[in-house]
């Protein structure tokens, strides 16, 4: 067969689906058969800031970068530069309708407020996805992306990168083999905010810096004049940008106690705060997630501290930690960690580095290590995975939507009991709080005019 329709070629079940899915309503573009020398071609939707790392990352991994589209000038100055063929946009659904016939991908690596339309749109025109963490700005957006990505089969990957290192992947193994027995506590702590919140107004309005699309910039958030501190990075403090110091951490460092308990969604959230405006996250945070049981796995309370309460950093006590130990080793409460109560022992985590289990013997530990075999795959890094996948060469990605999308769900579940100052019953199944009208105010958020997720 000829090369050139070999490459184009497609296989019944794929042309089914892509009627099936055209039917319903999804502007399918069947992926490529990708043979051996095949490379991924990726346009990036944000090409400064963490979209920087994002490129860099796929193109280190095997993909050829095509296009990028950047609302601020300064910002993708480098990128542009590095990346000098590449074709350049401003807004990512015209550089979609231009060169979507001869891409494969996307990364999208914009604030938080529109990973959902951008994903949405490029997961619709049959693009795989490598999103940045927090998935969505809301938990609608979270459930609607996962469920998109089960109806249109893309190759999905979030951006909590960390899930793909060996700590992690090893930690969740030794967790489920009972290295510190049945755990009925989870304590996660980070030393964010280190952007400014608690605002309780908007800024002054000023001039837009040079090469900035604002209007762009803001995409589907309600419309505001620009002001000091939103760009580049203080959007995070932010509620029409950002999702505070929750958001911007808790993917990745209540990951390990989510995936080795497979908590799945807590029965109620409640969180106490300082700071907390109607326009701004808070300046610290104490949320309260309570997980029922998960077949013959016991309840677990999961804990989340960030921000400075009276000028100390949050975190939990030393008596809840055991972290003597840890501090001498020099482990403890400082910048951000997670710890895993058990009845057998306790286990401190950095997502960084290597665990430590206290209260065990050192002997029984050391066993469990040794017979603890290595059940889930690994990979290069999380950029390699997605890729790999998408080409065909390797294993689904383990952070996929449908995997991410019920993660975000949970850890964005803080923020409405932040916002909402009241304790959340949950309805997973639903989607709603039993209890609390206000809760259920901020489950979806509202879109500009002219900007939607279908």
């Amino acid at each position: 067969m000829n090369k050139k329709l070999q490459k184009n070629k497609i296989t019944r079940r794929q042309f089914t689906k892509a009627s099936t899915l055209a039917a319903m309503g999804f502007q399918i573009v069947p992926s490529r058969v990708f043979g051996a020398n095949s490379r991924l071609a990726i346009a990036a939707i944000g090409a400064g800031g963490k979209g920087r790392a994002d490129i860099a990352g796929a193109a280190k991994a095997g993909a050829d970068i095509v296009a990028l589209c950047d609302v601020d000038d300064s910002r993708a100055a480098n990128m542009f530069r590095t990346y000098s063929k590449a074709k350049r946009f401003k807004d990512y659904r015209v550089m979609l309708e231009k060169v979507g016939k001869s891409i494969d991908a996307c990364t999208i690596s914009t604030p938080d407020h529109t990973h959902a339309v951008a994903t949405s749109l490029a997961m619709r025109m049959g693009k795989h996805c490598y999103t940045q963490k927090p998935l969505t700005h809301d938990v609608y957006e979270a459930r609607y992306l996962t469920k998109l990505a089960r109806d249109t089969g893309v190759v999905t990957q979030m951006g909590n990168q960390a899930h793909a290192g060996e700590p992690i992947r090893r930690a969740v193994e030794l967790v489920r083999a009972g290295i510190i027995g049945n755990v009925t506590e989870a304590h996660i702590w980070t030393n964010r905010p280190i952007w400014p919140q608690g605002m309780k107004k908007r800024s002054a309005k000023i001039s837009e810096p040079k090469g900035l699309d604002w209007d762009r910039w803001l995409g589907p958030a309600p419309f505001r004049e620009y002001g000091k501190g939103y760009v580049p990075f203080a959007w995070r403090g932010w509620w029409d940008f950002g999702t505070g110091a929750l958001g911007d951490m808790a993917c990745h460092i209540m990951d390990m106690a989510w995936w080795s308990l497979e908590l799945g969604s807590p029965t109620s959230v409640m969180a106490r705060q300082g700071g907390n405006t109607l326009e701004s996250a808070p300046n610290w945070a104490v949320i309260d997630y309570k997980f029922g049981h998960r077949g013959s796995r016991p309840p677990v309370k999961l804990v989340w501290y960030d921000g400075e309460k009276n000028g100390v950093q949050n975190a939990p006590s030393l008596e809840t930690t055991g972290g003597v130990d840890m501090i001498k080793k020099g482990k403890g409460r400082g910048g951000f960690g997670s710890l895993l109560v058990g009845d057998k022992g306790r286990m401190f985590f950095n997502r960084f580095n290597e665990w430590m289990i206290t209260g065990r013997d050192e002997d029984e530990v050391r066993q469990i290590e040794a017979e603890t075999q290595k059940t889930i795959p690994r990979t290069k890094d999380n950029y390699a995975e997605w890729i790999d996948a998408a080409t065909g060469k390797g294993h689904v990605p383990l952070s996929r939507f449908e995997i991410a999308g019920p993660f975000t769900e949970m850890v964005l579940l803080g923020n409405i009991a932040i916002r909402s100052g009241e304790k959340v019953l949950w309805d997973a199944q639903k989607m709603h709080s039993i209890n609390s009208d206000k809760a259920n105010s901020f489950v979806r958020g509202a879109y500009r005019k002219g900007w939607r997720l279908s």
